[in-house]
């Protein structure tokens, strides 16, 4: 893993095609069942990382996919996911797009709403994933850009999304965001990520008391410490090759074993009775 921080060199967004390991996107244990047949899908930050995995996934399960990825930076790890998902959808699914975009500004969000809209008609399952995150060893390294960027990435989109994409969604709709289990144990070198995630659980149970009498459901994952393009985009070399060992399975997670959940929570004849909760796939860390 030491390797790869040289090369990505700290920048944002992270790219997966130069990862090494490669992050696990998928399992020959994983076996789809049709779970969500039939249904469109709008995932943000879906090009990579957990992202990725979970566009696959539902790809797997019969989803039609439409994802996001950031303009100008991701085009390869995007053209690589759109590829995977043409070659693991099923027959009846329409095939995925690829969305470029800046999600931290309304206008942007409702562009993405809108093609997907006009390329599948509708949406029935909104992923709330895309993040950005920087180290700094005092508050008072946060200035205010900074500040406001992470926060537009990282929650102010999931409003914007949200409010566009719910004039499209309808009774037994799901809507899932990812948190983060910083948001439970609190980080001393992310704060202001940390703080988005705090955010986010709270705007998960929030919104589901709102959209309870809609039949919309919205919960939450909370992944651990997972092997994606954020971490050696993020992390020193040094703390990229210890990476999860702080967790009582002594190891990072992968994309894969973080995806199940958000199908879990996608399929209505799995979680009906979920909404307003969030998952904890964390490798048993304590918070």
């Amino acid at each position: 893993m030491a390797s790869e921080t040289k090369k990505q060199g700290g920048v944002q967004p992270g790219k997966e095609h130069v990862m090494d390991p490669t992050p696990q996107f998928s399992s020959s244990d994983y076996k789809p069942s049709n779970k969500l047949r039939g249904k469109v899908a709008l995932i943000t930050g879906g090009d990579s990382g957990i992202g990725r995995a979970v566009s696959y996934c539902f790809a797997l399960e019969g989803a039609t996919v439409a994802f996001t990825y950031v303009k100008g930076k991701e085009e390869k790890d995007a053209q690589e996911t759109l590829q995977m998902l043409k070659e693991a959808k099923t027959s009846e699914a329409k095939d995925p797009i690829a969305i470029p975009t800046d999600l931290g500004f309304d206008e942007n969000c409702k562009r993405v709403v809108d093609e997907a809209v006009n390329a599948f008609g509708h949406i029935d399952i909104l992923i709330n994933n895309a993040a950005e995150q920087y180290e700094s060893s005092s508050i008072e390294e946060i200035d205010e850009p900074r500040l406001e960027r992470v926060f537009r990435t990282n929650i102010f989109s999931y409003f914007f999304l949200t409010r566009h994409a719910l004039k499209h969604m309808k009774e037994g709709s799901s809507i899932i965001n990812t948190t983060s289990v910083n948001a439970y144990k609190g980080h001393a070198s992310l704060l202001d990520y940390t703080a988005t995630k705090g955010a986010i659980v709270a705007f998960t149970r929030g919104l589901a008391l709102q959209l309870a009498e809609k039949g919309i459901r919205v919960n939450g994952v909370a992944p651990g410490p997972i092997w994606t393009p954020l971490i050696p985009a993020s992390f020193s070399e040094e703390k990229v090759k210890s990476f999860g060992s702080e967790v009582p399975m002594k190891r990072a997670g992968q994309p894969i074993e973080v995806a199940p959940s958000y199908v879990f929570l996608a399929c209505n004849h799995c979680s009906s009775y979920f909404t307003g909760q969030v998952l904890h796939p964390n490798g048993n860390t304590f918070h």
